[in-house]
């Protein structure tokens, strides 16, 4: 199997997963969070939402810097309901897919680099990268479905039942 064919399917499993966590986000809480240190609620639905987009960034460009002289040129709109929320995740996945499937394995070969105000602070291989970012969405997608548990949202089952879902993913 070649590499992009896997990560087409990983990016496929995954969506369906976040997806339905992310339909099930409330509205109204999003500067809700569990404690002083913690992310507020939307921004992490945000975050969660908009993660499948950077899949498009990691193929399609050599970097990116997180704070670029003259400002960012990354959509950074509030998504303010599980609508907005599905939506932007839908088109992340739609880009994801494209930029995929328009490579071949040895482009995932090729270094890719994260910068802040110009300064290189990681640089790995694209396939390396595009790995970290499945589990940091994994890692997120967790922390978001905690939120849901503590404002009384239903969690879906991800990779197994939840208390509110009773079936595998």
């Amino acid at each position: 199997m070649k590499l992009t064919d896997w990560f087409v399917a990983e990016l496929e499993a995954e969506a369906t997963r976040t997806r339905r966590a992310l339909e099930r986000v409330p509205e109204g809480r999003d500067d809700w969070k569990p404690h002083d240190k913690s992310m507020p609620f939307g921004r992490l639905a945000a975050l969660v939402a908009r993660m499948p987009s950077w899949i498009s960034l990691i193929v399609n460009r050599d970097e990116l810097d997180l704070n670029p002289a003259g400002g960012s040129n990354i959509d950074q709109r509030p998504l303010r309901t599980s609508r907005e929320l599905v939506q932007a995740h839908d088109e992340g996945v739609a880009g994801a897919r494209q930029a995929l499937t328009a490579i071949q394995d040895e482009h995932l070969m090729k270094p890719w680099r994260l910068l802040v105000s110009g300064h290189v602070v990681s640089e790995e291989r694209r396939d390396v990268v595009l790995r970290d970012t499945f589990m940091h969405l994994s890692h997120h997608r967790g922390q978001l479905t905690v939120y849901l548990r503590m404002n009384d949202a239903p969690v879906p089952a991800i990779y197994g039942p939840s208390a509110d879902e009773n079936r595998f993913a």
